[in-house]
């Protein structure tokens, strides 16, 4: 890793992935973006990971692209200028399908590729410090990288006014809109994290990661012949896994399943 991002990893399991550019709001460059985007797929492979959370140092979660950065990369090639964007595009989709929990701890203000690190996270909780903001088209610019996973986080409805009017969105509207789950008071923040960190931890690993795909697969679509077909084939193999035996039989016998710590 280099100094973009600090990574820990707890004796659970439980990988904290720091924003670290604090004198830049920790706004994204290509090495923020390629270092980040190489931990998360390294976090989503190791199977003695059992969350990931996304955090940053400083006042701010994320001013999101860094401008001195875009300013550059606008002066390139077409062809280096769209490999650029590529890579955020997938960063953002790594986060969004990592076969993992993952949870933001927002403690600051969020902007542009920022909301979109929110949006990917399977629970977001922010501080009542924290603010949001899709600036994009005061700069002349879109929200296109981030645009399909913060209209799944908040429907198209608000996506329409807030990239149309750039308005700052603060903690307590975004809780109401869906971008984050929580608020809590900034000093509760860790210990809001801890508590959904602790749930989660309760769940099998595999069937987590079966489940966040069950999302993926229903979203949109209708509830007809092929998807009840498909999500009752998805519950037979569970119930015939290894972790589904090992769940029920743990149920029954009144203790622990093996994938718990406690």
């Amino acid at each position: 890793m280099t100094e973009t991002i600090l990574e820990a990893v707890d004796a659970r399991g439980v990988a904290t992935l720091t924003l670290n550019r604090p004198d830049r709001h920790n706004a994204f460059d290509d090495a923020l973006i390629a270092d980040l985007t190489a931990a998360l797929r390294r976090l989503g492979d190791e199977p003695g990971i059992r969350a990931v959370v996304l955090a940053s140092r400083g006042r701010s979660f994320s001013a999101g692209a860094d401008l001195d950065w875009m300013r550059r990369i606008a002066r390139q090639s077409p062809d280096a200028n769209r490999a650029d964007a590529a890579g955020l595009a997938r960063l953002m989709h790594t986060l969004d399908r990592l076969p993992k929990p993952t949870l933001a701890l927002v403690q600051g203000a969020a902007y542009g590729g920022g909301v979109g690190l929110v949006a990917c996270c399977d629970v977001a909780i922010a501080s009542e410090r924290a603010s949001f903001c899709l600036s994009e088209v005061k700069l002349g610019l879109t929200p296109a990288t981030i645009s399909p996973y913060v209209v799944n986080a908040i429907g198209p409805r608000w996506a329409r006014r807030l990239f149309q009017t750039a308005e700052l969105v603060p903690a307590a509207r975004a809780r109401e809109i869906g971008l984050v789950h929580e608020v809590v008071a900034e000093e509760e923040l860790t210990a809001a994290g801890a508590a959904v960190l602790q749930a989660a931890l309760q769940g099998a690993p595999g069937a987590q990661a079966d489940a966040k795909d069950l999302v993926f697969l229903c979203e949109g679509r209708p509830i007809d012949a092929d998807l009840m077909g498909e999500t009752g084939r998805r519950i037979a193999l569970r119930r015939a896994s290894a972790e589904g035996q090992e769940g029920i039989a743990a149920f029954l016998e009144k203790r622990p399943p093996a994938w718990r710590q406690d």
